[in-house]
């Protein structure tokens, strides 16, 4: 399989990573955030996903951030409902 070569290409796929750990790990993220320890509780899934997506794209795109990124925007942004000692 090609390597991901355009940063368009590298956000989507680290979103729909992202999407798929919010999707398949709502219990998780929930408590994580309720008590404040959102990256220790997903820790193992947010690595693998990780994995993959530096598996996936150029080495040039990895070191730009998107996966982070990502999981800022929908693992936290997007959960911003949920009642936290943080917001």
């Amino acid at each position: 399989m090609a390597l991901i070569e355009t940063e368009e290409a590298a956000r989507r796929l680290a979103r729909a990573i992202a999407s798929d750990l919010s999707l398949y790990n709502e219990e998780k993220i929930v408590k994580g955030i309720t008590e404040d320890n959102l990256f220790t509780t997903l820790a193992e899934e947010i690595e693998e996903g990780r994995a993959l997506y530096k598996r996936r794209v150029d080495p040039g795109l990895y070191g730009k951030n998107f996966y982070d990124r990502a999981l800022v925007d929908i693992l936290v942004k997007a959960k911003g409902h949920i009642k936290s000692k943080i917001w």
